[in-house]
């Protein structure tokens, strides 16, 4: 688990990374307006922890909180990256806030968080872990973006497998993912504020492990890498919980 903390921001035409939801976000989180097409009364929700937010105090200097809100991912979904092929059945959760500065939009990451993946026919789990960079602001290209290392654990065996630092992407390499639509965006609730969508990126690559001391070509060979971009997939079903700062 991770707890770096980064305003990202670009000068570009974009979308918001949870597009169905703008006109009620700009609308000052306007609740009660009609429901966007899609909407599904009554639907059950996932519990959402808003405590993994950035604080008022992290915001950038000049925010309004008062204009700012926080986002709660959750994110299941498929990973394929060299021999790896397994299901995310548990949900990666990511934190973050955003807003605007003296009309330009910012972004703060709070903290994101994962179960190990079981790598099925080997001793290894892969856990994502959050990569240093995210930019969760769409354009008419992608939805949006940021860097993941997934730590290498063992399941059992491997005693000599060091008990951190070992790692798919590490903090000169870690793997940067690009997310393209695969599914529309829906509001499921409206209050609170819920959205979901598919996204994946089938074009990454994926580097060596790294920090593995002397096993490192071991863990590469089970692992199948490095993997060439085009030959990997990072597919994630999303669901998205708004609340406003203030």
């Amino acid at each position: 688990m991770t707890t770096n903390r980064v305003t990202s921001h670009r000068p570009r035409t974009v979308r918001r990374f949870t597009r169905a939801a703008a006109g009620v976000l700009l609308a000052g989180l306007a609740l009660g307006a009609a429901p966007a097409h899609g909407t599904e009364r009554g639907a059950e929700l996932p519990e959402f922890d808003f405590s993994a937010c950035p604080t008022v105090d992290e915001l950038p200097a000049g925010a309004d909180p008062g204009t700012w809100r926080c986002e709660v991912m959750h994110a299941t979904g498929h990973l394929r990256m060299g021999a790896v092929d397994e299901p995310l059945t548990e949900p990666m959760r990511i934190a973050f806030a955003e807003g605007r500065v003296g009309g330009e939009f910012r972004q703060v990451f709070g903290r994101m968080t994962a179960a190990p993946i079981r790598v099925g026919g080997t001793p290894l789990t892969l856990t994502p872990q959050y990569g240093g960079y995210a930019d969760f602001l769409s354009d008419e290209t992608r939805r949006g973006e940021f860097d993941v290392r997934f730590a290498i654990g063992a399941a059992h065996g491997l005693p000599a497998l060091p008990s951190s630092g070992c790692s798919v992407g590490g903090d000169a390499e870690a793997v940067r993912l690009v997310l393209k639509d695969t599914a529309p965006t829906r509001v499921i609730s409206r209050d609170p504020l819920v959205v979901t969508f598919g996204a994946q990126d089938a074009e990454f690559a994926a580097p060596r492990a790294g920090g593995c001391g002397t096993l490192g070509r071991a863990v590469d060979r089970l692992l199948g890498l490095p993997s060439a971009a085009g030959a990997n997939v990072f597919a994630m079903d999303v669901t998205v919980a708004i609340r406003p700062y203030l």
